[in-house]
């Protein structure tokens, strides 16, 4: 088979975060058609178990261990030499050298790259010879902005320095390589607005979920009181946007909902809760979990799913796999980007506090049985992954973006 260079500034593996996910899949399916040969880091001491797991995926491997405290003392040289520092923290020197010596030795035909901070790895390095591609899954430049808008003030202009050298970095990507992929349409269409002279190389390829994981027929005993209202949220508690979503949803969402349903809990579902997250704790009112096992048995049994997001980009996946398991989940516009499902039939949409406060009291009051199964039913015609990450298929076998669109080669 053909080889491949994946670089990645997390290792994929295990696929329980966002980014993780995503890369973990789209390896999964790349490694059917190439001999793969993976570049990565470690920043989270749990992962070096499954550097096993993944190594049986490639012909060859390179893992770099972070030490996280001495990799953000470190990255401050970026403010010396003009570098992002997110792409300082994932630089590391091993790292390298061995994705030098694999374009040099094994040649591999097609670069495939998945974030900014890894890209620059290759940026320098590649051959023109090679396809390369670049998932960008998101405009971080962009999510830097957010940040930058709701920061205390002392951290305002490190934020705003943040995403100007990110937007530097994601032009120098859009103009260097081959094609630009994002996680959705809105992405895509964003990142075309701001590289418009690349507008040829962009596309949108969206995320799937695994509908044989999620499945509420699987059965789950619940690992809560069933005999009153549970609303869920999911993912990462160490992420900024999800942070801020659970606190906005304590403070002023759930004590509406609970003025009417005043034995509703929130579950708050997810690893690293940072100390704001576990400050939100109640007793009989709001649950802070950590790391769990499974995520599944508290989707499963969820009266609903919630994700009140206000910082978003690119697809969320715990709206798709509270789909996949059949409940309903109430949103906000920012939760579903990039997800092709009808407000009010397959999710309950609502912008403002009193209007998520309402849609809750509805799943609450009326079931809303028939709005999951609507959800399952959308997830298993357009979020199939296999469906979905065949987009990237087309783009790692032709050179270049005006042969991929049935134009003459220039």
């Amino acid at each position: 088979m053909p080889s491949l260079l994946f670089l990645s500034q997390r290792i994929p593996y295990p696929p329980t975060k966002g980014d993780k996910l995503r890369a973990f899949r789209i390896l999964e399916h790349l490694r059917q058609s190439y001999d793969i040969y993976l570049g990565s880091l470690v920043d989270d001491p749990s992962d070096l178990e499954h550097i096993a797991t993944v190594g049986a995926l490639c012909a060859d491997m390179h893992i770099a261990v972070l030490n996280r405290r001495r990799a953000k003392i470190t990255c401050l040289r970026g403010l010396l030499t003009g570098q992002a520092l997110s792409v300082a923290f994932y630089r590391d020197r091993r790292l390298a050298g061995w994705v030098e010596r694999v374009l040099r030795d094994a040649k591999p035909e097609v670069i495939f790259v998945y974030s900014s901070n890894a890209a620059p790895y290759v940026l320098d390095l590649r051959g023109r010879e090679r396809i390369c591609v670049v998932d960008l899954v998101d405009v971080d430049s962009e999510k830097w902005r957010a940040y930058a808008a709701a920061a205390p003030l002392h951290l305002r202009w490190l934020y705003r320095r943040e995403a100007a050298r990110i937007a530097a970095l994601e032009a120098r990507i859009a103009r260097e390589c081959d094609w630009n992929t994002f996680v959705s349409a809105d992405e895509a269409a964003l990142f075309a607005r701001l590289q418009p002279a690349c507008a040829e190389k962009i596309r949108a390829i969206s995320n799937g979920v695994d509908h044989v994981y999620f499945d509420p027929a699987l059965g789950f005993e619940p690992p809560f009181a069933a005999d009153r209202p549970n609303l869920v949220f999911t993912g990462a508690m160490d992420y900024p946007p999800n942070i801020d979503a659970v606190k906005w949803f304590a403070r002023a969402i759930l004590p509406l909902i609970r003025e009417r349903a005043p034995t509703t809990r929130f579950h708050i579902v997810g690893s690293n809760p940072a100390p704001d997250v576990r400050a939100l704790a109640a007793a009989d009112e709001i649950f802070v979990t950590g790391r769990v096992a499974d995520v599944r048995p508290y989707i499963a049994n969820a009266t609903a799913g919630v994700a009140p997001m206000r910082v978003a980009r690119g697809i969320q996946n715990k709206v798709l796999e509270a789909m996949a398991m059949a409940r309903p989940i109430v949103v906000t516009p920012e939760a579903l980007e990039g997800i092709e499902a009808e407000p009010g039939i397959e999710v309950l949409l609502a912008d403002t506090p009193e209007a998520f406060a309402a849609a809750c009291l509805r799943a609450i009051e009326t079931e809303c049985a028939a709005v999951g199964e609507a959800a399952r039913r959308r997830v298993m015609r357009d979020y199939v992954w296999a469906e979905r990450l065949r987009g990237f298929d087309p783009l790692l076998r032709i050179a270049r973006p005006a042969e991929a669109m049935g134009l003459p080669a220039s």
